[in-house]
């Protein structure tokens, strides 16, 4: 029966037993536990059986339930968000920013697209790097926690809008700039930067690719707080330094070529300081975007925060209104003598 009121007032219930009077109970409970020494009945209807002396494994255990299901948000979070940003830029680069709309007259660069081989750079770093969240340092949380899905998907579609705009915004102003020095519309030659062939186009934006994932995975770890909140786990760290080390020497230095009959240039290659240091400038630009992400996620969930906030105060109001109103209608009906009388015996 106690169990029974706790479970309808809402409450989370746990109960200890060891003897067969308790295995209705332990049935009943959210988390029934059966202790050391408990009979067989206790232990069928139990959902957690000790083996040795104490509670302290509960708590233990409570613990690391948490900051695996901590993890896990992360990695819901992080794949949502990361499988989105490379659909979606693909899909709409491939119909809105095309190269022949910029003067490309390679047959083979007519939409824009990355080679197979980037494609499993990427892919292969960016799952190498997913596996490390396994090892992340989390903070378990003091309460139960439950599967909030429209939440984490809130979450996973901002980083995604806002990395995928920040990708197509530096397409097109690649393609803006690219050509011979004196095109008039270049935002590269505005900025003192050298004028991009197509080639470079290639890395460059899978060079900002990279690192916006990369990147994204230390927003999305932290759920709605601050990237800097909490610091990442040394095996996740190590991990993604070692991805955007790769992917960085990939795009500068990758060898002139047709793969897939795309030309591709890295962009370190050049003769001038402007054309050496193009590496550098999208790194600039991917951690602004990035800082960007953070602060409208965290916009986000304050902004959810205080409408839920206020929703309760007008629930807890509208209540408190409700009460009133049958307090005074109570006051005001008639009262009957009849109603004080006794009957007699």
């Amino acid at each position: 029966m106690i169990v029974e009121a706790l479970r309808q007032y809402g409450f989370t219930c746990a109960m200890t037993g060891d003897g067969v009077n308790d295995a209705p109970a332990l049935k009943r409970a959210d988390v029934g536990i059966a202790v050391q020494g408990a009979t067989d009945a206790a232990r069928a209807a139990a959902d957690m059986v000790l083996t040795g002396p104490g509670l302290s494994v509960v708590v233990e255990a409570m613990l690391v339930s948490r900051q695996v299901f901590q993890r896990m948000l992360s990695f819901l979070t992080y794949r949502i968000s990361a499988t989105l940003q490379l659909v979606c830029f693909f899909f709409i680069a491939c119909f809105s920013l095309t190269p022949r709309n910029y003067g490309s007259v390679d047959a083979d660069f007519q939409f824009f697209h990355l080679p197979v081989l980037m494609f499993m750079l990427i892919t292969l770093l960016n799952d190498g790097c997913l596996m490390t969240i396994g090892y992340d340092r989390v903070v378990p949380s003091k309460l139960p926690q439950r599967w909030n899905l429209p939440v984490v998907f809130t979450i996973a579609i901002i980083l995604a809008a806002v990395a995928c705009s920040s990708s197509l915004m530096l397409l097109w102003i690649a393609l803006e700039g690219w050509g011979d020095e004196t095109y008039p519309n270049s935002w590269f030659k505005a900025l003192g930067l050298a004028q991009l062939k197509q080639g470079k186009v290639v890395t460059l934006l899978y060079l900002k690719i990279s690192i916006s994932d990369f990147l994204t995975l230390f927003s999305s770890r932290t759920g709605g707080r601050w990237f800097f909140t909490m610091a990442p786990g040394l095996v996740l760290l190590i991990g993604a330094i070692i991805s955007l080390f790769v992917s960085s020497m990939v795009a500068s230095f990758w060898h002139t070529s047709r793969p897939d009959g795309l030309l591709t240039e890295g962009l370190a290659w050049g003769d001038t300081n402007s054309e050496r240091l193009l590496p550098l400038w999208v790194w600039i630009y991917c951690i602004v975007w990035w800082l960007i992400q953070d602060a409208v996620k965290v916009g986000r969930t304050c902004s959810w925060s205080g409408w839920t906030c206020l929703a309760a105060s007008r629930r807890h109001m509208a209540g408190k209104l409700l009460n009133s109103i049958w307090r005074i209608r109570l006051l005001s009906l008639p009262i009957k003598k009849e109603w004080f009388m006794r009957k007699s015996c």
